[in-house]
């Protein structure tokens, strides 16, 4: 069981540094083209952070563990929430009454409530991708014509670096995506069989608290510099792509049966979740040290209960 918790921690570190690898390549590359700064940040810069996710979810499908991706996005999404936002919340209070994320709230709300319909079908196919690409698309366009007069920095931007250095990074992102996503898939299989539990609760748990990772530190240090702003636009735009962008690509892979589980527990999980950034988006409440540990305490309680 080493080697396979190995394999997975390799995994997830490849496909951290091949994803960002991938942000900066491709970031200055568009750039460099002359493409908008606000196109490069709602297109180049939100796909390649969700790159890792993508990678993991596709080459569970043609491993043959489609309950894996759908675990991951779902629990991505879960821990986002009261994982993301729990954990920085217990070193720094966010105060987020000045965030303006009602707009992209909405967004997710409703991607949410398209998803979890889509389940209740029985099997995602390659029209539910479509369906979901199409509602990602529409997103874009909405968030593109509302904020095309705003100042945007984009991330990962070097208007100096070489283009070796472009070329490089491109190179290391492109190659590592599928080696890290690989090892993950293979190793989270292996531990699944092992302990006796399915993909997808290894998918809800495992595979998607290490692909929250980069969330989690990127949340962290916003909490830090005191960016609650970026904190929650970095959950909500996160979750936002899970479940248009990752599962829409995804199923045009190949077809993700729901387990029925999903329509018991996990769905509703997953949108109570969601249901509790209320007070913070609308409410200009602050995410207190107090809602930390609720939050943290909640994601406790739900992966005892995913892997009971």
């Amino acid at each position: 069981m080493v080697i396979e918790f190995l394999s997975v921690a390799l995994g997830l570190v490849i496909l951290i540094l091949a994803g960002d690898a991938l942000v900066k390549g491709a970031v200055n590359l568009a750039l460099r083209m002359g493409i908008p700064a606000l196109v490069v940040s709602l297109t180049v810069v939100a796909f390649g952070t969700s790159a890792p996710e993508l990678l993991v979810s596709v080459q569970a499908i043609l491993d043959g563990a489609p309950g894996l991706a759908l675990g991951n996005v779902v629990g991505s999404n879960t821990a986002n929430v009261l994982l993301v936002l729990g954990i920085p919340a217990l070193i720094a209070t966010m105060h987020t009454g000045a965030c303006e994320t009602r707009r992209d709230y909405v967004y997710m709300l409703g991607a949410t409530a398209l998803f979890i319909g889509l389940c209740f079908t029985g099997t995602l196919v390659w029209w539910h991708g479509l369906i979901l690409l199409a509602g990602l698309a529409a997103v874009l366009i909405a968030t593109f014509l509302a904020s095309r007069a705003e100042e945007v920095e984009v991330e990962g931007a070097e208007p100096g670096l070489p283009g070796w250095k472009v070329a490089a990074f491109l190179v290391l992102g492109i190659v590592g995506l599928p080696v890290g996503a690989g090892l993950l898939v293979d190793g989270a299989t292996s531990i699944a069989r092992a302990f006796g539990v399915s993909e997808t609760v290894i998918g809800l748990t495992l595979v998607a608290i290490g692909t929250s990772l980069p969330e989690l530190a990127t949340t962290v240090m916003a909490a830090i510099r005191r960016h609650a702003d970026v904190a929650l636009g970095n959950v909500i735009g996160s979750n936002l792509f899970n479940l248009l962008g990752i599962m829409g690509v995804a199923v045009l892979v190949g077809p993700v049966p729901v387990d029925p589980a999903f329509l018991t527990k996990d769905l509703w999980v997953m949108l109570a979740a969601t249901l509790m950034l209320i007070p913070f988006v609308f409410l200009g409440r602050d995410i207190t040290r107090i809602w930390g540990v609720g939050l943290s305490t909640l994601y406790a309680v739900y992966l005892i209960w995913a892997l009971a």
